[in-house]
């Protein structure tokens, strides 16, 4: 380890850079090699590129990060941020780190929440169960800033980080088990949205950034199904929503008809499953009769 590459040339420290992460089978070399100078020299990643181009010196620092991803350590961990739609998120361990195909289940949300207020509704009333880092609370208040917004998070870990999240956005977020947050404001809610854990007990995932770094209680739903919790999920919302609230929920892909009988019948209909941008049963939505 060099500790510091400040004799060599920023494009030849990504070049190395990438070449190493490649070796280490981190998905996206390059892209993460310029990430992370970005992040050293507090600049956006176009700048590293031109700087890259005008031979400027690589930044202290550099090898070791790129040691460290080597090692699988996820890139949001070593910049201490995630982008999730229009928000920045501050991420670390203890603190599922969000991912491009909740941004869909959280346009979704906001669609639902114009939808409410071109028809009325003056200050929608939204719930995330589950909140996490606070990704899908903060893009929704900032995207429907009439909405009055709530989160609900279970860790204390991961509460932390949504505290610190959700301090410039207008919403209220409480520590708890969503089976019995916001009891006293039972029925009122028009929209709940949740991203509960779901894995399946036995379903270990591939990628060390997850197996690895992700907290569990994020990732595995309980039960050999992984369904135990996006049962709650749904429990929590059928008492929350008003008569005529809508419910979004993300899972696995192998999930959606497993959502869909846990949806049929009874106090739900207009059940819809929701493909994210790869094409894939990523969510399943229904309104409260």
């Amino acid at each position: 380890m060099n500790g510091s590459l400040t004799h060599q040339s920023l494009s030849d420290a990504l070049a190395s850079g990438a070449r190493r992460l490649a070796a280490a089978a981190v998905p996206s070399p390059a892209v993460d090699a310029e990430l992370l100078a970005a992040h050293l020299l507090q600049v956006p990643r176009g700048r590293v590129r031109a700087l890259a181009l005008a031979d400027a010196p690589a930044p202290p620092g550099f090898d070791d990060l790129i040691d460290e991803r080597a090692r699988r350590i996820p890139l949001q961990h070593l910049t201490g941020t995630a982008h999730f739609r229009y928000v920045e998120l501050a991420v670390g361990p203890g603190v599922f780190v969000p991912r491009p195909e909740t941004e869909t289940v959280a346009q979704l949300v906001i669609d639902r929440g114009r939808e409410l207020e071109a028809q009325g509704t003056e200050a929608p009333r939204i719930v995330d169960l589950g909140t996490g880092s606070g990704a899908i609370a903060a893009a929704v208040a900032q995207e429907v800033p009439a909405a009055e917004v709530f989160a609900v998070e279970l860790s204390p870990l991961a509460y932390g980080w949504a505290e610190q999240n959700l301090a410039a956005w207008p919403v209220t977020l409480l520590a708890g088990d969503m089976a019995e947050a916001l009891a006293a404001d039972n029925g009122t809610f028009d929209v709940v949205v949740s991203n509960p854990p779901y894995i399946p007990a036995d379903s270990m995932p591939q990628e060390p950034e997850v197996s690895e770094h992700d907290p569990a209680i994020a990732l595995y739903g309980g039960g050999a199904d992984g369904m135990a919790m996006p049962a709650t999920a749904v429990a929590a919302a059928a008492r929350l929503l008003k008569p005529g609230g809508w419910f979004v929920m993300e899972h696995a892909e192998v999930q959606a008809a497993a959502v869909v009988r846990l949806l049929q019948g009874g106090q739900w209909t207009v059940v819809t499953t929701h493909q994210d941008l790869t094409g894939r049963d990523r969510a399943t939505s229904a309104v409260l009769q």
